[in-house]
């Protein structure tokens, strides 16, 4: 590479200035010697002294082949003399030659005949030590040969970082030949790249001498303009012997393979921590709306700019959903939608809880018919009408520079229960087979979750009919007796189902209260509460003593399923003034009177029905004119994050503040004890003594 090749037209040599030495030179030591016609020595450059030993004073005017050369070797150099000064051929070899010192050293010579203005002849000797030459050249081919053959890519850059020297393998790395580089600014050759972040690289070392070693960099090559590539790139700062900056070298690897695997290893922990992530937010409740949205939630923004879940409207009603049976429409209840960022995108999904009606044109309705994802990696202008809801969609989707959409279903046990609907619009990397792998995954999770909510819920609607069905009238006001109550649900889907309350008259102005609990929960529960309802209501008619009332009681729940439950039976006596008692594994009741704080009554608890074989005891209570009965069951006040005793303490701190409307009693316990997400019915019956009857 020659000079021109290496700078502009016009330009010198950055750094280089009229009267600054090379190294190479240097480094050679080569000495200068000049002879006249006889032979003698005229001239004697310092560097000759270096090499030869002789000073200018002890060679000036002394012939040199009787100074410098050996007595073997006398007329070999004359001969070479008289043939170089009388043809005017230079002449150039190895010769040996005596040092000062007596020794014989191999010196490299070029001579060649000189001629001043007056016709006179001389000879000028060139020579250096063969053995530094030879050094040099050995250093110099290897160089050479190393950058010209190395796998890595190099660069030499001048001081103004203009390329001066690339090596095959940069050409190769580049995707630019050596042309492309030569003369060129970095910012110019390499404009497929961050060049500012490589130049201020560059300028620090150029400025501190300190080398960068394996500095990664990503781009993307005006060759292959769509794969990124990624290299490792070292600098170091060139200097002279004499401590001068030549410039700059670079040594660049392609790290694209090492980058494509830490990449998806990365890519795969990823994926793995959102699996994680979603096993263990997806599904926290029983609720078919709370889990679309936990869904949603946990793909954006690691999968999807944008996530919408959609169940079929017939799913929820759980029935067979038509468009899977005939191949039409299918319509869909949006339940979740979740964005990244604030995007008009997000109004071309559909409003959460609107239903809509799609064509087997739309991909999402595609997408549940055939019970497979969907991809459009590359969403066209075309494709935008399948994916929308309508045309005003099409265009948010547009404005917003959706350019990749992914619809996978959500299958649990074998039934599509609607689709999740992903878009990228800032992620620039399109989705792909890994992405569609990883939504089924997750949706099927979320699809299971929904689908057991979507049961429980179902459940829950079914105990919860029953239940009203059994307790569809209202307990009729006693003459002797003013009676409130209350019933709520429990508000987990399994648990409802097992509790009832009833005020029975009995003949002679008596009134029976019963307030009981059903082991168990669902709808199995609902169904041993109603028959044991109204076998208490058929006891009671009898007019038995409470403690037989529970001993029958007891003989039929042992033949039902759940087979177990607790109750308290009280019959009260107007005519008395008493009220007998008898409980079966139930909970006491609370007695209020007038002027004293609240009592809760020291009963025999008795066995809960359905043990058999237990006798019950009944007790007498006496109950005056304003007295308060309070009936419950464990809803109202079994917590799982308090004992018991401290419950019934709270129950009876809440009862001794006066209150003179039942009704407004029974909110006020409600609101003091009932738990807002209760696992368990509450069933709460007040009776207040009216001796008048009124």
């Amino acid at each position: 590479m020659g000079a021109t090749d290496a700078f502009p037209e016009g330009a010198a040599p950055v750094g280089a200035t009229p009267g600054q030495p090379g190294g190479l030179l240097d480094v050679l030591g080569v000495a200068a010697v000049m002879l006249d016609a006889d032979g003698r020595i005229a001239l004697w450059s310092p560097q000759a002294e270096q090499l030869f030993g002789w000073t200018a004073k002890e060679a000036l005017g002394r012939p040199a082949a009787k100074l410098l050369v050996p007595p073997e070797h006398l007329d070999l150099v004359l001969q070479l003399f008289s043939e170089v000064m009388a043809g005017g051929e230079s002449w150039a070899g190895v010769f040996p030659v005596r040092h000062k010192d007596g020794s014989t050293r191999l010196v490299e010579f070029r001579n060649m005949r000189l001629l001043d203005e007056r016709g006179e002849t001389y000879a000028l000797g060139i020579a250096t030590d063969q053995s530094v030459l030879r050094r040099v050249e050995r250093d110099l081919a290897l160089s050479v040969r190393l950058v010209a053959q190395s796998p890595i890519g190099l660069a030499v850059l001048d001081t103004h970082l203009r390329f001066v020297m690339v090596n095959p393998a940069l050409e190769r790395i580049n995707d630019l030949p050596a042309d492309r580089h030569i003369g060129r600014h970095v910012r110019e050759a390499l404009s497929f790249l961050d060049t500012e972040v490589v130049v201020d690289r560059m300028r620090e070392v150029l400025e501190t001498g300190r080398p960068l070693l394996d500095q990664f960099t990503v781009g993307r090559t005006a060759a292959d303009p769509h794969t990124d590539r990624a290299w490792s790139v070292s600098y170091y700062r060139l200097e002279d012997p004499g401590g001068r900056v030549l410039g700059l070298a670079t040594s660049v690897v392609d790290v694209t393979e090492q980058h494509s695997a830490a990449t998806e290893a990365a890519r795969a922990r990823r994926r793995l921590a959102l699996i994680a992530d979603a096993s263990a937010t997806i599904g926290t409740t029983l609720d078919v709306d709370q889990t679309a949205h936990e869904l949603a939630d946990v793909i954006v923004p690691e999968l999807a700019d944008l996530a919408a879940v959609d169940v079929l409207d017939a799913v929820l009603d759980a029935r067979r959903p038509a468009a899977l049976a005939t191949g039409g429409p299918a319509r869909f209840r949006a339940l979740a939608v979740s964005a990244a960022y604030a995007t008009d995108a997000v109004r071309a999904a559909d409003p959460t809880g609107q239903i809509a009606s799609y064509d087997t044109d739309r991909l999402i309705t595609r997408c549940v018919t055939d019970a497979r994802p969907v991809l459009v990696a590359q969403v066209a202008e075309e494709d935008l009408p399948h994916i929308a809801a309508d045309a005003e969609g099409a265009a948010l989707l547009r404005r917003a520079g959706l350019h990749s959409y992914l619809a996978v279903p959500l299958i649990a046990r074998g039934e599509v229960l609607g689709a999740l609907s992903l878009y990228r619009v800032r992620n620039q990397v399109p989705f792909d087979e890994d992405d569609a792998l990883l939504a089924v995954e997750l949706a099927a999770r979320a699809a299971v979750c929904i689908d057991n909510a979507r049961s429980y819920q179902s459940e829950r609607r079914t105990a919860l009919t029953l239940q009203r069905h059994l307790m569809n009238h209202r307990p009729p006001q006693p003459t002797a007796m003013e009676i409130a109550y209350r019933y709520q649900p429990a508000q987990a889907a399994r648990e409802v189902g097992g509790d009832w309350f009833d005020a029975i008259p009995v003949a002679g102005d008596k009134t029976a209260l019963v307030v009981g609990d059903v082991m168990g929960s669902g709808i199995n529960a609902a169904a041993t509460m109603g028959q044991l309802r109204t076998t208490t209501r058929a006891l009671a008619d009898l007019d038995l003593e409470p403690a037989e009332v529970l001993s029958h009681l007891d003989h039929i729940a042992a033949g039902l399923d759940p087979a177990f439950a607790t109750c308290l039976y009280a019959v009260y006596d107007p005519e008395h003034g008493r009220c007998r008692i008898a409980v079966a594994g139930h909970l006491p009741p609370v007695v209020l009177r007038a002027g004293r704080p609240p009592e809760l009554l020291d009963l025999p608890t008795g066995a809960p029905l359905g043990v058999g074989g237990v006798p019950f005891e009944q007790t007498t209570v006496p109950l005056h004119d304003g007295d308060l009965l309070v009936l419950y069951t464990d809803g109202l006040i079994e917590t799982r994050d308090q004992a018991i005793d401290t419950r019934l303490d709270t129950l009876l701190t809440v009862l001794a503040e006066p209150e003179g409307d039942l009704e407004g009693l029974c909110d006020r316990l409600l609101s003091a004890l009932r738990s807002e997400h209760g696992h368990d019915d509450v069933a709460l019956l007040i009776a207040r003594v009216r001796s008048d009857g009124k």
